[in-house]
């Protein structure tokens, strides 16, 4: 380096002094030219191309992993100890054929009959060395409370329910009977659908089971289980009365719940454990494994507003197992839709195979009576199990110890290498982590950004905020493309950032030439770029293991084979000590492994999201209509961000920004003009609109004194209705009208017509709040009498801010005891259903809090909010009023049903506090 000559007395020697120079000079031009910078030569379309394969692999993963299905075998395929696909149809197109069978209906009493008359044939051809006992049970009257999922802090009431259970054990072995594996299914649907998906598929499944089960159980230590039950879809009412009240229910040692949320594809598990023997041993003989414990940490975390049979196992009796559920298709899920035609080829041979195999080791297995221990202890242990599988071919599972262990040492390493690389670094590299860093950040709010603007360009283009419902691959272009080139532009600020601090920092380095020092600039700026991709996914490992989350396997799997492919391949220098540029194969190496494992999941989840938005709605009008839409786009901005972060540190020095920029946009303009031109309508018969028709009889007062009758017409998609009820011609008018409280949720957003709606129905339907004591003593306590009519369906409310506990009778039994209730919003619901002998009159006993509102100055407040809340449901019950707006609804609107939604014709009532 050339230093300024420094000051003296004595006259320099200029001769001397241009001699030196000339040499320094020499000595630079030799260094220089022994130095050679490799620039990085990529064309655009070689990234481009680079791009189109990684999206055309995780595709294809997605598709190997979801998508293959076993051949269906025939009976004589499959023979007498194996599971034939052919002869499990036959059971969902009887039970299909019956159409919607709900609780109290006269075809839930044939679907009955007909799952009776199936397993006492099982137990007619049973194998001679094996006991099949079939049980029809009968339950009068019971109630429960759940602490989590749908219906916490509820009360579930449910009476004159019937369920057929099924045991096979061997028959010289009775000691077998003392543990059982319980497997259990609802034969029940909602009102909405047939439910060839939900869940004939899986009473079917089972029959099929139980027959092949009978053929091999002379051979089982423990006992099987089938529980065909019902009640399900009304609150898990089926799965708590068999067991709170079945003889059976003491020897169960492991619950195994099979599910619908669509129809059909692969029955995958989304809830496994607590204790991991289940799934351990589901992935050591499942023929096509399928289950990833991101659905089950979704699930759990309340993200997925639904329960199933498998929590009342889990939480009231204390039994591990596994929840299993197919997914495909669902948005069909409880609407009409859910019929035979979309039942894939090779759905239930895929279960079947998959549970024959499972129950054949289990049911032979020692180790079953350990299978039961609590959730507390398990989780004091943290011996819970992680799992995935891998292509539905291989399931990885291992416990959640070891995946303490093995986490928290990749992070340990990975903090001692960045704590190394800083400190010989210095402060230039300290400086240049936190600019890579900071393009992480840009990257993210670039990429959200862009995602979200075009959330707000649709609703200029279309009618509806969901145009992409029928045809998902249009949120590649709506909300991929602005997503990937917001997260190229926001990387490409910090890249810039970045480049101009290092060039700050070379151009005090004056032994190299600036065509040098700018090379190794742009370099060394793509290596900081790709190290900081994992260091985002550290962030995320970190963050897991620190909190136990199953799911942080993926951080694993996208931080280490990258880093182990840039230490492998980049660290090394040339000799001259100076940075090279980035190796494809750095990158194919990398992201191999990442894309096998997570991109299946990954587009599994998006579907998922968008199959979820027809029924996303909670309070119709009560959230914005663009909320899961943003939803959908802020999660798909997240994975480029996250998967795609490597990729994009590669385009920067290349001539493919361009290119990149270009095909995004023209992908973006391309699929706003589809939805603009309305070539692909968001809905069609196949992907229906769920809507609920409610012929309402009010006598609550909110319009006028005397009772009111209308019709109701809402919707739980996103999205308005005055199109089609204009077309419709049934005099609807479509507002923000006053809300319509139906107890279990309230329509903010809906249609209503006055006319003609005075038949069909009685006034003496109409339920009965009386009010039998009030006595005002040391504590002020209120009997009052409900009468539900007809109904033996109904849902009501209490105003916990006057009351602060009730007990609850059915005739002189004490169904529900006041021990202390929590409310929601205020409001503490019970929900009740049960068969046609279900009880109609009720002694409801409240006491009151000693502050109450009543009379204070907040009475105004109490006027507007009743004591009790009441709304009947005549279930089957359709008006002609009601009937005109069905035959006239769009062939792409559909009834939703849930065991909150309301049937066609409903009563509402309430008890005022001031009564």
């Amino acid at each position: 380096m050339r230093k300024r000559p420094q000051a003296s007395s004595v006259s320099p020697d200029t001769s001397a002094e241009k001699s030196s120079d000339a040499s320094k000079i020499d000595e630079e031009a030799k260094l220089n030219q022994g130095i050679q910078i490799k620039t990085a030569r990529r064309s655009g379309f070689t990234l481009l191309t680079l791009l189109g394969v990684i999206v055309y692999a995780s595709w294809a993963v997605y598709q190997y992993q979801y998508g293959s299905l076993p051949v269906p075998l025939t009976a004589e395929q499959a023979g007498k100890r194996g599971f034939s696909e052919v002869e499990a149809m036959k059971h969902v197109r009887e039970l299909t054929k019956l159409g919607p069978h709900t609780i109290g209906s006269d075809a839930i009493e044939l679907a009955l009959q007909y799952v009776l008359a199936a397993t006492e044939n099982i137990k007619k051809t049973a194998h001679w060395e094996v006991d099949v006992e079939v049980d029809f049970f009968h339950v009068n009257t019971g109630a429960t409370r759940l602490g989590s999922g749908m219906f916490k802090d509820k009360t579930l009431i449910y009476s004159d329910l019937n369920h057929i259970v099924l045991r096979i054990l061997p028959k010289y072995a009775p000691e077998a009977g003392e543990n059982a594996i319980l497997v259990s299914s609802h034969i029940d649907t909602v009102f909405s659908t047939e439910g060839a998906g939900d869940c004939s598929s899986c009473v079917a499944v089972m029959l099929e089971l139980a027959r092949g089960i009978s053929q091999w159980a002379h051979g089982f230590k423990n006992a099987v289980i089938f529980l065909f039950n019902t009640g399900e879809e009304e609150g898990l009412s089926g799965a708590h009365s068999f067991i709170t009240q079945h003889p059976w229910s003491s020897t169960i040692r492991m619950a195994i719940d099979l599910e619908a949320m669509g129809i059909g594809g692969k029955s995958s598990i989304f809830q496994a454990g607590p204790h991991p023997l289940a799934i351990e041993t589901f992935a050591s003989v499942a023929k096509y494994p399928s289950g990833n414990i991101i659905a089950q940490d979704l699930f759990s975390s309340g993200v997925i507003k639904s329960s199933t049979d498998f929590q009342v196992y889990r939480e009231v009796a204390g039994l591990s197992g596994l929840d299993f559920a197919y997914t495909d298709y669902g948005a069909v899920y409880h609407t009409k839709n859910d019929k035979l035609e979309l039942l894939k080829p090779g759905s239930l041979q895929h279960l079947g195979e998959n549970m024959l195999a499972f129950l054949l080791q289990m049911a032979a297995s020692s180790q079953l009576s350990k299978a039961n221990a609590t959730f507390d202890d398990i989780q004091s242990n943290h011996d819970t199990a992680v799992y995935f599988d891998i292509l539905g071919q291989y399931m990885v599972t291992y416990r959640q110890r070891f995946a303490n262990m093995l986490q928290s040492s990749v992070i340990i390493q990975s903090l001692m290498i960045w704590t190394a690389s800083l400190l010989m670094g210095g402060y230039t590299a300290a400086v240049s982590l936190a600019l890579s860093c900071l393009s992480i950040i840009l990257m993210w709010i670039f990429s959200l950004s862009f995602s979200a603007l075009a959330v707000f360009i649709l609703p200029l283009i279309s009618s509806s905020p969901l145009p992409y419902l029928s045809f998902p691959w249009l949120v590649v272009g709506l909300f991929a493309a602005p997503a990937f080139l917001g997260a190229l532009t926001g990387q490409h600020l910090g890249h810039l950032v970045l480049q101009r601090y290092l060039s700050n920092v070379y151009a005090k380095r004056k032994q190299l030439s600036p065509v040098i020092q700018a090379d190794m600039i742009k370099l060394e700026t793509e290596r900081w770029l790709f190290k900081a991709g994992s260091l985002q996914w550290l962030v995320l490992l970190i963050i897991g293991t620190y909190y136990k989350i199953g799911s942080s396997y993926l951080a694993l799997v996208w931080l280490v084979p990258p880093a182990f492919a840039y230490g492998l391949l980049e660290a090394t220098l040339t000799p001259g000590r100076l940075p090279k540029p980035l190796k494809l194969a750095t990158l194919w190496m990398g992201l191999a492994i990442p894309i096998l494992v997570s991109a299946g999941p990954f587009i599994r989840l998006t579907t998922s999201m968008i199959e979820l938005s027809v029924r996303f709605v909670r309070h119709p009008g009560g959230s914005p209509e663009w909320l899961p839409t943003v939803a959908l786009s802020v999660f798909i901005a997240g994975v480029i961000c996250l998967t795609l972060v490597y990729l994009l540190s590669y385009i920067h020095l290349s001539g493919a920004k361009t290119s990149f920029v270009l095909a995004t946009c023209i992908l973006f303009a391309l699929s706003l003009a589809v939805v603009f031109s309305g070539v692909t309508p968001p809905f069609t018969e196949e992907t229906a609109r769920a809507v609920n028709v409610v012929h309402v009889v009010d006598t609550t007062g909110r319009f006028g004194e005397k009772p009111s009758s209308y019709i109701s017409l809402y919707s739980v998609t996103p999205g308005m209705l005055a199109k089609e009820v204009e077309e419709m011609k049934e005099g609807f008018v479509c507002s923000r009208h006053k809300a319509i409280d139906y107890v279990t949720f309230s329509v903010r957003y809906g249609c209503l017509t006055f006319d003609e709606t005075e038949e069909g129905w009685d006034e003496s339907d109409i339920p009965t709040l009386e009010v039998v004591k009030d006595t005002n003593g040391d504590k002020r306590i209120t009997r009052v009498a409900i009468d539900t009519k007809r109904s033996i369906r109904w849902f009501l409310s209490i105003n916990t801010e006057e009351i602060e506990d009730f007990s609850f009778k059915v005739g002189p039994e004490e169904l529900v005891p006041a021990d202390g209730k929590h409310s929601v919003d205020g409001w503490h619901t019970i929900q009740a259903s049960g068969g046609k002998n279900a009880p109609t009159k009720f002694e409801l006993t409240l006491f009151w809090l000693q502050n109450s509102t009543l009379g204070s100055h907040k009475m105004l407040q109490s006027e507007q909010r009743p004591l009790l809340n009441l709304r009947t449901d005549l279930p089957g019950v359709v008006t002609p009023k009601a009937e005109a707006v069905l035959e006239k609804l769009p062939p792409w609107f559909s009834l939703f049903g849930k065991s909150t939604s309301p049937h066609t014709l409903s009563f509402l009532t309430i008890l005022p506090v001031k009564f």
